[in-house]
């Protein structure tokens, strides 16, 4: 029993087992359990160091009612060596009751009968410190049911605030609610197999049949799939998981299916998988788009643009119908394009990580370095910032020193040299004076830059600068800093 020492449990038992404690351990192989747990409600959480509380609000019918739940999991306990208890109540306080103290391995309280069926429990049912245990049990106070009678102010007056809080919470007086391990999925479906599975093609099957499920759900709602997960429960307990997530929101089955199939390899299904879930951990609203226009009979829509092909009738009926067809024609061209490159955005993002995905958009910065910065392929342009000279197509990431030869301090150079090459400039264009951001204070206050484009003999083009004003008494600096088409 907890308290004895380790001599005198040997003492009476010479071949007992004997293990270090692992805290850290337990606890990962509880929150492990608690994920397992998830096949029965999304709403799992640990509680203390060995137990699991699961909200089965509108669940229990999906395995043949409370009992039918509770002998399941029990069974599925048993199988994995685990012995539990497990309770069904209305309140957290009174199936934490029953499960420790009420003898049954697994019991359904019926609604509204909490009061009474915990009456007869000890007083340590409720949850309470050991020393307020023995106290109430010094005082005579030895079940549950002893504590009805008296006044609330006289028990929070005698043993604190605690002690009433945990009686209201068993008879559903007070409130407690769960925190569940992850976010409620908004949408999800569960596939249960009758032999477990293990194969690559049945799980892909499997996974099929799921997204088709699922889709067609977020599509009478009106929504798309942001971020999906798929978890596989494995007959030995362990629960294998994988993660897409879409640049925008998307019903496709198919194209679902392809970002997924890139990591089915990495599940391992052990001695099977028993059971499947996919769920929509975030979706957003996706409304129906109409990805083609059917033409007339008597109309030809795309095979000569801008002819407007003549109608036994009306000639206005015609022009109107055929500008109609037209436009319908470039709206269908965009959202193809669109739809396509959200397909690329998804693969490599699935490949390579969300945040290594993403395109450069302007910046309100005078300094070139700064006139940009990479957001999410489709985040939504908060551009207001526009530079009328030309920019070079490719900036370095940092300017690279050149030797540059000009004939007047504030000329461009007819030579420079770059990377032990000599290139003769032909034609030029400048300078643009910018200066730091003096705002920010500190060195930003001192940069200035005289920028030039040049052309070389061989036709290239440079985004060439001289650091800092021109002064007699020191050799001017010169960099490149871009490069044009």
């Amino acid at each position: 029993m907890p308290g004895r020492s380790l001599g005198d449990a040997r003492a009476r038992h010479p071949a007992l087992a004997i293990d270090e404690a692992d805290p850290a351990g337990d606890a990962a192989a509880l929150q492990r359990l608690a994920h397992w747990c998830q096949r029965y409600s999304p709403w799992t959480v640990p509680h203390g160091s060995d137990a699991i509380l699961l909200d089965l609000t509108g669940c229990a019918h999906l395995r043949g009612g409370e009992a039918n739940l509770a002998g399941e999991l029990i069974e599925r306990l048993r199988r994995q060596d685990i012995a539990g208890r497990a309770a069904i109540a209305d309140t957290v306080g009174a199936a934490w009751a029953v499960a420790r103290c009420g003898g049954a391995e697994s019991a359904v309280v019926p609604p509204e009968a909490a009061r009474s069926t915990i009456a007869a429990l000890p007083v340590a049912a409720l949850r309470l410190d050991p020393v307020l245990a023995i106290e109430l049990e010094r005082l005579g106070l030895r079940r549950v049911g002893d504590l009805y009678a008296l006044p609330r102010a006289a028990l929070a007056a005698r043993f604190g605030e605690g002690l009433a809080a945990r009686l209201d919470q068993a008879l559903g007086v007070a409130a407690e609610p769960l925190s569940p391990l992850p976010p409620v999925p908004a949408r999800w479906m569960q596939r249960r197999f009758a032999e477990p599975i293990g194969t690559p093609e049945a799980l892909a099957d499997a996974l099929q049949r799921l997204l088709e499920r699922l889709c067609v759900v977020l599509g009478e709602d009106m929504l798309g799939a942001r971020r999906l997960v798929l978890i596989c429960h494995r007959v030995d307990g362990v629960a294998a998981q994988v993660t897409v997530g879409t640049a925008r929101p998307t019903r496709d089955p198919s194209h679902l299916f392809r970002l997924f199939a890139e990591r089915l390899a990495m599940i391992d299904p052990g001695l099977g998988i028993e059971d499947m879930v996919l769920a929509a951990m975030s979706v957003q609203r996706l409304a129906a788009v109409q990805l083609r226009l059917a033409a007339p009979a008597r109309v030809q829509p795309a095979t000569a643009r801008g002819k407007i092909v003549p109608f036994p009738g009306d000639k206005a009926v015609a022009r109107q119908v055929a500008r109609a067809l037209l436009a319908a024609e470039d709206r269908d061209r965009d959202i193809g394009d669109a739809a396509e490159l959200a397909a690329l955005v998804d693969r490599l993002a699935n490949r390579l990580g969300l945040p290594s995905v993403g395109r450069l958009e302007p910046h309100q910065s005078h300094v070139p370095e700064r006139a940009q910065r990479f957001v999410p392929a489709f985040a939504p342009s908060q551009n207001t910032w526009r530079v009328d000279p030309p920019r070079p197509i490719r900036l370095l990431s940092h300017p690279e020193p050149v030797q540059a030869v000009a004939l007047m301090p504030d000329d461009p150079p007819i030579l420079f040299r770059w990377r032990r090459l000599p290139h003769r400039v032909r034609r030029a264009d400048g300078p643009e004076r910018l200066c730091g951001e003096w705002w920010f204070g500190g060195r930003e206050a001192g940069v200035l830059r005289d920028y030039y484009r040049v052309e070389d003999e061989a036709g290239r083009r440079f985004w060439l600068y001289r650091d800092g004003l021109f002064l007699p008494t020191a050799e001017p600096r010169w960099f490149l800093h871009g490069l044009f088409a």
